[in-house]
């Protein structure tokens, strides 16, 4: 589906991608449905944040509660397959999204999970705008979905506390990215529904370490994800030409 929808000025919602995941809305927590591939890949991310967060806020990452006293924002944060681990692990959540079916979605499950979640039917620029700081911001497969990745990389620099940390997952823009995450993941083994990814709107490592340094911050982590056929699961690589994430400093 397509919208002919121009995003507001000083906006980063891109009204088509909010559409097209509102669809999935009640979908999202079953681990066999359209997001099973992000259910897979969530113990990977989950593990990098922990780790990086534990690096540089000097946590003990054995501890069940290790990210105790630190604020997360998990911007766009879909159903909270990413909130809820993270506050189970300590963390003040804050899971924002600008689709009110995900955030409904989101907050049902928490509550029969007992789990908290600041859920917030919003956006980046309107969280940054009210003022609101964060220890760790969490752009976690999004910039590949929103109308100006630069600005989005703003607000969401602005609400990284001094001495905060901001981690993003997404997509490189390869032909190996074109072939195995749009034609293999969409197309051939339906990990995704179609038009989940458009491949010019994925970004390099080098874009992306651009504006993130642009409005304030230091890339100083980066690894690739890949998926392991033999071992049919994700793991991380020095392989970035598909999926990679990235840890910045303030």
């Amino acid at each position: 589906m397509t919208s002919t929808t121009k995003p507001r000025p000083g906006s980063t919602v891109d009204a088509a991608e909010v559409e097209r995941f509102s669809a999935l809305a009640d979908e999202w927590w079953d681990p066999r449905g359209k997001m099973a591939v992000l259910h897979r890949f969530n113990p990977v991310r989950l593990g990098f944040i922990k780790e990086a967060a534990c690096r540089h806020f000097e946590r003990d990452g054995k501890r069940l509660d290790a990210l105790e006293g630190l604020r997360i924002l998990d911007i766009v944060c879909g159903a909270g397959i990413l909130s809820e681990p993270l506050a189970r692990l300590g963390a003040t959540v804050v899971g924002a999204d600008p689709a009110e079916p995900n955030i409904a979605a989101a907050r049902l499950h928490a509550a029969a999970a007992g789990v908290t979640v600041d859920y917030r039917a919003t956006t980046a620029e309107a969280l940054a705008d009210a003022g609101e700081r964060f220890d760790i911001v969490l752009a976690m497969e999004v910039v590949e979905h929103v109308a100006d990745l630069s600005l989005f990389v703003k607000r969401c620099a602005e609400m990284v506390k001094p001495g905060g940390l901001m981690i993003a997952a997404t997509l490189n823009r390869t032909l190996k990215s074109f072939a195995l995450a749009i034609v293999g993941a969409e197309y051939v083994l339906r990990w995704l529904p179609r038009g989940t990814h458009r491949w010019d709107k994925f970004v390099t490592p080098n874009e992306l370490e651009a504006a993130l340094e642009r409005h304030g911050l230091t890339v100083s982590d980066e690894t690739g994800v890949i998926y392991d056929l033999l071992a049919d699961r994700w793991q991380l690589s020095t392989d970035m030409d598909v999926n990679y994430m990235v840890v910045a400093e303030r």
